[in-house]
């Protein structure tokens, strides 16, 4: 009886354990972000981390506000859209968040892709980035130069998706489901704006990134121009040493 005892508290302190160790280490990494300064040297540790309360996040379009419970708990890889277009740049980098996630293979489900917006364009001029961000990396499976030059030609935003064209990237497939975004679309609290905008040390940029851990710590920022093969090795490294999200 006595040896059963022992054996049934030694359980209930390994459970314990694995439940609370993440998390202290996600507050050592914190805390202390000079411990991932070593290997996560690709894009800029935001030292100290800003922290970002659900309180400061709104949704963008009803879309947004019906997923907002998917950023809790999950690494966020976020797009920046500071001004009132989505250029060529700012959509390249939407569109390398996306090639990034899929490149995370079974750990994409830990993570998500959020957009932050500054200003507030249309429904309209929204829509058409989103369809782009869903669409426009299925012109770069095609192998023929016209598919290629049609694709760098709907980068710029005056560039419209024509729905023929809509119609034969999606083909057979269901069109609710072809197209369906991944993106969550966000506004911040004025005073997170504020400390991002200091971190940044100049007006903020089309095509930056961010990556926001799962307790909601602001702890990387990457230039415009971004390396997708970088910031994916920093990601799985920080995947690795955090096991939360």
């Amino acid at each position: 009886m006595i040896e059963q005892q022992k054996k049934n508290q030694i359980l209930i302190v390994a459970i314990f354990s694995l439940t609370i160790i993440p998390f202290l280490i996600a507050w050592g990494l914190k805390e202390n972000p000079n411990l991932v300064k070593g290997t996560t040297n690709r894009g800029q540790l935001v030292t100290p981390p800003i922290t970002i309360a659900e309180q400061d996040i709104t949704g963008f379009d009803a879309f947004s506000v019906n997923n907002l419970k998917e950023l809790h708990g999950h690494w966020l890889i976020v797009n920046v859209i500071p001004n009132d277009g989505c250029n060529k740049v700012c959509l390249e980098a939407l569109l390398k968040t996306k090639q990034l996630r899929l490149m995370l293979n079974k750990e994409l489900p830990r993570t998500r892709r959020v957009a932050i917006l500054y200003q507030n364009p249309s429904e309209v001029v929204a829509a058409e980035w989103w369809l782009k961000d869903t669409l426009l990396w299925r012109l770069n499976l095609l192998e023929d130069k016209d598919s290629h030059d049609l694709y760098a030609n709907l980068l710029h935003q005056e560039n419209k998706l024509e729905t023929s064209l809509v119609d034969k990237l999606i083909q057979n497939e269901n069109k609710e489901l072809a197209l369906n975004s991944d993106l969550i679309r966000i506004k911040l609290s004025a005073e997170v704006l504020k400390k991002i905008a200091v971190i940044s040390n100049q007006p903020v940029q089309d095509g930056i990134l961010f990556l926001i851990d799962p307790l909601g710590n602001l702890m990387m920022q990457y230039d415009s121009g971004f390396d997708t093969y970088k910031v994916k090795d920093d990601l799985m490294h920080l995947l690795r040493i955090s096991q939360i999200g």
